[in-house]
């Protein structure tokens, strides 16, 4: 093994150690982006759905009192 100048063998689980939670921070990280977006994609289907039946009722209610005449 060849050492840069400053580094000290031994250093190596530590590194790893550091590698591991950057890697485990960086997957929480994607993962809690991708919840967020998953969420917010439902939530904006909701609002959508929602808009559209009640512009549908909306259209039915006014038939309605059409008939009524």
């Amino acid at each position: 093994m060849v050492f840069a100048p400053g580094e000290k063998p031994g250093n190596e689980p530590e590194e790893v150690k550091l590698q591991n939670a950057s890697k485990q921070i960086v997957q929480n990280a994607i993962l809690q982006a991708m919840r967020q977006v998953s969420q917010e994609s439902q939530h904006r289907e909701e609002r959508i759905s929602d808009s559209r039946g009640g512009i549908q009722l909306g259209v039915g209610e006014l038939t309605k009192k059409h008939e009524k005449k």
